[in-house]
Formats: C-alpha cells, sequence, structure tokens
C-alpha cells in the first residue's frame, strides 16, 4: 500500500512537471494558432501590372480635325494617312473628295504622289461649296485652267506650323501670304486653315475652307 502511494504521488508529480514545460514553451493553444487574417486597410493588396498609358498627339490643330475618323485600321484616319502619298492619302480622307475629283481630272494624282515633299493647302468639300456650280464646272472642264488652279495650292517642301507665317512660292509660280501665329492662320486673306499639320508620306497637308485663286 505504502508503495502505491508513493508511485501516485510521483505520476502526479510528473504531469505537473510536463504542464509547466508546456506552458514555458508557449504551447497554449490559443497564443500558438492566432495569425493577422488581413494586411491594414492602408497597405496595398496588389502591385499595378502597368502604367496609365499617356495621350499621343502629332501635332494636328484645327475644328475639322474632329472629321477624320478616329479608327486607326481606317484608310482616313491620321494614322494611315501618314504612311500614304499626299494624293492617295488625300483620297481617303472624307472632306476631300471634291479636290480629289479635281485631282484626278488634272492628271495630278502620279506628280503629288512622286513628290520628294510637298506641303498642300487642301480645299475642303464646303470650300468648293462655296463656288457656283457653273463656275466650278467650267474650271473642272478646263484641264489647264484646273492645274493652274491645282498646283497653286502646292509648296514645296514640308511646311512646320511654325513656319507657316509668310510667303510661299507655290508650284503654279506665284505666291501666296499665310498669316496667323499659334492655330489660327488665314491664307491669302480668304481662306482659314480649319485642319492643319496632317502628315502623309511625302508630304503635310492643311485643309481650308475656301478655294484659293491665282490671280489673274
Amino acid at each position: 500500500m505504502h508503495r502505491k502511494r508513493k508511485l501516485t504521488a510521483l505520476a502526479a508529480v510528473a504531469a505537473f512537471s510536463f504542464s509547466l514545460a508546456l506552458s514555458a514553451c508557449g504551447g497554449g493553444t490559443t497564443a500558438a494558432t492566432t495569425q493577422p487574417t488581413a494586411l491594414p486597410s492602408g497597405v496595398p493588396t496588389s502591385v499595378p501590372t502597368a502604367l496609365p498609358s499617356l495621350p499621343a498627339t502629332g501635332g494636328e490643330f484645327g475644328p475639322a480635325c474632329a472629321g477624320i475618323p478616329s479608327d486607326p485600321a481606317n484608310p482616313g484616319s491620321l494614322e494611315m494617312m501618314a504612311q500614304q502619298p499626299v494624293a492617295t492619302a488625300a483620297a481617303a480622307n472624307p472632306q476631300l473628295s471634291t479636290l480629289v475629283a479635281a485631282i484626278q481630272a488634272g492628271e495630278l494624282a502620279d506628280t503629288l504622289n512622286s513628290a520628294e515633299a510637298v506641303t498642300v493647302f487642301a480645299p475642303t468639300n464646303d470650300a468648293f461649296a462655296k463656288i457656283p456650280k457653273a463656275d466650278l464646272d467650267k474650271v473642272l472642264a478646263d484641264k489647264e485652267l484646273l492645274k493652274k488652279v491645282l498646283t497653286y495650292h502646292v509648296v514645296a517642301g514640308k511646311t512646320a506650323p511654325d513656319a507657316l507665317a509668310g510667303t510661299h512660292k507655290t508650284l503654279e509660280g506665284q505666291d501666296i501670304t499665310v498669316t496667323g501665329s499659334g492655330t489660327e492662320f488665314k491664307v491669302n486673306d480668304t481662306a482659314m486653315i480649319v485642319c492643319g499639320n496632317i502628315q502623309t508620306r511625302n508630304g503635310v497637308v492643311y485643309l481650308v475652307d475656301g478655294v484659293l485663286m491665282p490671280p489673274s
């Protein structure tokens, strides 16, 4: 009996010692298993995969630029016109269909497309609409007169906006005068540039709201 009580006491001491050892090692279930379930609200949970894209511009200006197709795949878009020679690019611009018909009637498309560098002051359809139909038909029917009028809208070399103001000799042989600055220019005091600095493969185009007539 005495031996049995001694074994019981030893077992109790051993159990108490094991319990103290677990406490010292942090073995409590609550302390050991508690982990943070979320980051603090001020810490970002993801990293941006790309920087925001910046708007691109080619330097075009003027209210009529809004009429140019915005879809880069459209043949009349700025992106597509920049890849084409000037007469071909004009043919894709919906605002220049009358001018393109005049260029074809005057057989000037190849001349413009093969030029090394040109600046074209291109009358829009609205510009041609200001001319009485009888007068326009007369010009279109006279190939030599038509060539004279059309080449009066073309200047050799690419003219940047900051070099527009001044006098420029046309392919017709006579001068045109551009006045203004910034994004507002007038040609021969009669035609406003309504969309400027349109790039093509071999030239730069400025849409004008009036047809320029060479001095007689």
